[in-house]
């Protein structure tokens, strides 16, 4: 199958029209590469806060985003089922009615028409800005989600920089991860690179990285982003040398490709020039680790 990731550049529209011909533009341009399954960035939605003239404003943004949530998932919905693919929406704030504060939330879709919201990951650990400034709290627990492309995890930014919530999940079964991420930086954009390279050895299966590229200077929540689209796997046996399977240019929006071979994933664990799946349990024990 083929992955695309997206490096994703945030919009400020005034028309649900205009931020739904996007996303079927971006959808349309990678379905017709040959893609299986497109990952979009953390905070793409706050693409529809700027619809509600709430962007300005960091509290405001949050209910704005949320209130068009659920809209915008449904319209990738219909983007999933006419073109076949799966597809992880970017991810946004949503305020549950059990909550008073939002939680960062991705769904992943599929085509299936009678089922295609598959199931939804919320962020597990804030950064500061989120949990100083922005009040956006963690959500509901990791979960592998079951889908036809194979056994998938989401670690949503920086979720992903923590060896044990990947860990958790590889020991749920994952063998490729999602990793939408939005930095404002190169330093925080390379932490989570490094992060999901690192996930990728440990756990010797495949590392999705989508980020936000560009200037959103209509946006004091994501003014400012750095990063490049990745797509990586354990350097060992079948995989490149230096594990990279596909990465982009810095800060150039757009998709990148890579072709992903799941036996591959399962090679590896059983054949590969180091073990580094199978003695997780063996290091944890000599670290005194869970």
């Amino acid at each position: 199958m083929k992955i695309a990731a997206a490096a994703y550049p945030l919009d400020a529209f005034d028309r649900w029209s205009d931020y739904a011909e996007k996303q079927v533009a971006w959808v349309r341009e990678a379905a017709s590469a040959g893609a299986d399954l497109l990952v979009f960035p953390e905070y793409g939605r706050m693409e529809l806060a700027a619809l509600q003239g709430a962007a300005h404003d960091l509290e405001a943004s949050l209910h704005a985003a949320s209130d068009l949530a659920q809209q915008a998932d449904h319209l990738m919905a219909d983007l999933a089922q006419g073109y076949g693919v799966h597809i992880l929406c970017p991810s946004g704030p949503v305020f549950d009615e059990d909550r008073d504060r939002p939680v960062n939330r991705a769904w992943l879709l599929g085509p299936d028409p009678q089922a295609p919201f598959i199931a939804y990951q919320d962020k597990q650990v804030m950064t500061r800005f989120e949990r100083e400034t922005w009040n956006v709290t963690p959500g509901d627990p990791l979960e592998v989600i079951e889908t036809p492309l194979g056994r998938i995890g989401i670690l949503i930014c920086y979720d992903a920089e923590f060896p044990l919530l990947a860990r958790r999940l590889a020991d749920q079964g994952a063998e490729i991860l999602l990793v939408p991420s939005c930095t404002d930086s190169a330093h925080g954009y390379n932490r989570v690179r490094i992060g999901a390279m690192a996930r990728a050895l440990e756990n010797q299966c495949i590392v999705v990285q989508s980020p936000t590229v560009g200037d959103a200077p209509w946006s004091p929540a994501v003014d400012e982003n750095v990063g490049a689209a990745g797509i990586f796997g354990p350097p060992d046996t079948g995989f490149p040398e230096d594990g990279i399977l596909a990465q982009g240019s810095l800060n150039d929006p757009g998709w990148v490709i890579a072709e992903i071979d799941r036996a591959a994933i399962a090679r590896v664990r059983a054949e590969g020039q180091v073990l580094n799946h199978a003695h997780w349990p063996e290091s944890a024990a000599r670290a005194d680790l869970p």
